[in-house]
């Protein structure tokens, strides 16, 4: 039998709705439909969602994605949001129009403002350069005032073409990423750069320590200086033999000029000395080695003041664990090293002494892989309170620095993900402590 041409159209269209009717029921105008978070749209107004409102929010996840037939589609969005630190929750509203282009209509924080305030800021020092990898940040305030940060850059940690790459922080934003030393040698062979560390002396010019060669069991230290914060760099100069500068961490100037460095050897074992100067750098003398590398093995200290001639130094080591070491003569002589209770997954850490008495310690505290970032306070460099937790989400957030300026603020600079350098500044006054115990980190400190 044949049916009316008008009635099997209308049958074929039937059939067509009936097959297609799920995809036409999530493109109903007026309604909202689930949509997977995989989706590219999607993720392009989450995207949208999380620059438009703050873009020193970091994107950490994506909880719930549904979209909307309009003029256009409206996507509504539960995402994870990194802010100063703290992972929030928020719900977004994004509209995409007929054209392409998006806008942000609606922004709602879904829980409460962090209760720690002492996070004033914190921001990626760079957002693009032009090297994949990055690792080892150090600050300093200048003489003249504002920051300078450096860090190694280049495609991988311990390839040929890393070097050293320096920002500074002027007129409210910082400074493009530029290359401020390399490891090319005079007969044109180039080793990998190796852990800068910036430092400022009571007088004279702003200092630039770094290590040049093929490892870290074979490198050695090499010097610059600025005379103008920064800007612009002398050409480097060898250290003597045996001599490497600060091995990770900033040095300090005692109260007789001396400049104390805090560094450590990898040749013979995980071994910790120091090296001073008391010509402003340019004559250095070192102790032998303060640990045998057996027992334990370190490396990379900061150095603390406890008060008068006393010195405290604490660092990284092997035996999952931070050591601590102490000096009663300003470092010519140090006690035998022991380990804290505080954790260390072999990973770097710093500490810096505030102008009111206080120790800040800033590492991460587990026992394996580079998460979380954490900020503890001490007022004898023995006990050791939870003050801030930096990071908290999967990756490397690691190798920190940390200062305090002529402002009375702390800054800290850390590797983020190996991809980018991220700066917080803190407002001791307002940081909130609570007791470590038995080495666990309180789970509402953050």
């Amino acid at each position: 039998m044949k049916l009316h041409p008008l009635i099997a159209v209308l049958a074929a269209s039937l059939f067509i709705c009936a097959a297609f009717a799920p995809i036409l029921d999530a493109q109903v105008p007026g309604g909202f439909s689930g949509v997977p978070a995989s989706d590219t749209e999607a993720l392009a107004a989450v995207e949208f969602a999380v620059a438009a409102h703050d873009a020193k929010l970091t994107f950490q996840g994506i909880e719930k994605v549904e979209r909307q037939v309009v003029a256009g589609l409206n996507y509504r969005l539960t995402i994870k949001v990194s802010e100063n630190g703290s992972v929030r929750r928020a719900g977004a509203v994004v509209w995409r129009k007929l054209d392409g282009t998006h806008q942000l209509t609606s922004w709602k924080w879904l829980d409460a403002a962090p209760a720690n305030s002492a996070v004033l800021k914190s921001e990626f020092i760079f957002e693009s350069a032009p090297f994949p990898s990055c690792h080892a940040t150090t600050i300093v305030e200048p003489a003249g005032g504002g920051l300078v940060a450096a860090w190694f850059g280049g495609t991988r940690e311990g390839n040929a073409d890393v070097g050293i790459w320096s920002s500074r922080f002027a007129d409210g934003k910082w400074t493009a990423p530029s290359e401020v030393a390399n490891g090319v040698q005079a007969d044109g062979t180039r080793h990998p750069c190796w852990n800068p560390v910036l430092f400022q002396p009571k007088a004279g010019s702003l200092l630039l320590f770094h290590k040049v060669g093929p490892c870290p069991g074979k490198w050695w230290g090499m010097l610059r200086n600025s005379t103008d914060g920064g800007r612009t760099w002398s050409d480097a100069r060898r250290l003597p033999e045996g001599i490497f500068g600060p091995i990770k961490n900033k040095p300090v100037q005692l109260a007789n000029g001396d400049i104390l460095c805090p560094t450590s050897s990898e040749h013979a074992g995980w071994r910790v000395h120091f090296e001073r100067s008391s010509d402003g750098g340019a004559t250095w003398s070192a102790t032998d080695p303060v640990n045998d590398g057996k027992s334990i093995g370190a490396i990379q200290p900061s150095i603390l003041f406890p008060g008068g001639e006393k010195l405290l130094a604490i660092g990284r080591t092997r035996q999952s664990h931070i050591f601590r070491i102490a000096s009663e003569d300003g470092g010519l002589s140090w006690a035998e090293m022991s380990l804290t209770e505080l954790p260390n997954p072999n990973s770097g850490t710093d500490a810096v002494t505030l102008r009111d008495g206080r120790h800040l310690l800033v590492y991460n505290h587990t026992a394996k892989g580079r998460t979380p970032l954490n900020l503890a306070v001490s007022g004898d460099g023995v006990t050791w309170a939870a003050a801030l937790t930096l990071e908290t989400e999967p990756g490397e957030y690691s190798y920190p620095a940390i200062i305090q300026t002529a402002d009375g603020l702390v800054h800290i600079t850390y590797t983020w993900k190996r991809q980018r350098v991220r700066h917080a500044v803190i407002d001791p006054a307002k940081l909130k402590t609570q007791p470590i115990v038995d080495g666990v980190w309180p789970n509402d400190v953050r």
